[in-house]
């Protein structure tokens, strides 16, 4: 899964009505995302500190609070799907929310139906294979790529994001990097594009990322709910299927 674990706590807009055991895990860094009905009358607060979740279980007198796994007598975790719905299919919302704000240079059909970010950097040369390997589900307009341009690799890699950000066609720019026709060599940019790389660069640390390409797409669960997958590294052929969606056009 892709969370974003420094996003901190939204699910929950009433903080300042937390039952007092809950608001001392609040104030000792706890984030709590989400509430729910547990067995036993106890009640049940999803909750995510350091970027690991757990869950917290409000005693029926309102004065206690137990941390950890609650099990059935069969020995079922009755935890784990009350996080996933209250903590990690919020964040990964958020997540895909900053992709989609981040600087990204779009890559195939903007109608196309799939939409996948990729961290790309300009000296990975698993990106331009991955670059290359998408091809066929790009321009059958099956799939739309965003680029999201980081400098990571090298000494030189942001100045190369930087350049082709900020190249009056960054699409085109990208392309011949990327195609081989013409590499991109860094440049000075106006401030407001290297900042941009900079924001780039920090949400892939954010999120925990250690390599390029990493992409992240959505998929639809058997509940019907939509999640985030990611792949870091250069996908294989079984990984590239699933990513697309479909099997080479």
């Amino acid at each position: 899964m892709l969370l974003l674990a420094g996003l901190g706590s939204t699910a929950i807009g009433y903080a300042d009505d937390l039952p007092a055991p809950i608001q001392s895990l609040a104030d000792q860094g706890f984030e709590i995302h989400g509430q729910f009905d547990s067995p036993g009358d106890l009640r049940g607060y999803g909750m995510m500190r350091q970027g690991q979740e757990m869950a917290a279980y409000l005693t029926p007198d309102g004065e206690h609070v137990i941390v950890g796994t609650l099990m059935d007598s069969e020995g079922n975790d009755l935890t784990d799907a009350q996080l996933d719905e209250y903590v990690r299919a919020p964040l990964e919302a958020q997540t895909w929310q900053l992709l989609a704000q981040s600087h990204w240079i779009q890559d195939g059909d903007t109608n196309a139906p799939r939409v996948i970010y990729v961290f790309t950097d300009a000296n990975c040369p698993y990106c331009r294979q991955f670059w290359q390997n998408a091809r066929p589900w790009v321009e059958a307009g099956d799939v739309q790529l965003r680029h999201i341009m980081v400098g990571i690799l090298a000494a030189d890699s942001p100045g190369k994001a930087a350049a082709i950000l900020g190249a009056d066609d960054p699409a085109a720019t990208l392309k011949a990097h990327e195609s081989g026709q013409q590499s991109v060599e860094a440049s000075a940019q106006p401030r407001n594009i290297e900042e941009q790389v900079y924001a780039n660069n920090q949400l892939f640390e954010e999120l925990g990322l250690y390599a390029t390409p990493t992409s992240a797409f959505q998929r639809e669960t058997e509940s019907g709910s939509i999640r985030i997958d990611r792949i870091q590294g250069l996908p294989n052929d079984e990984q590239l299927i699933d990513m697309m969606g479909s099997e080479t056009p």
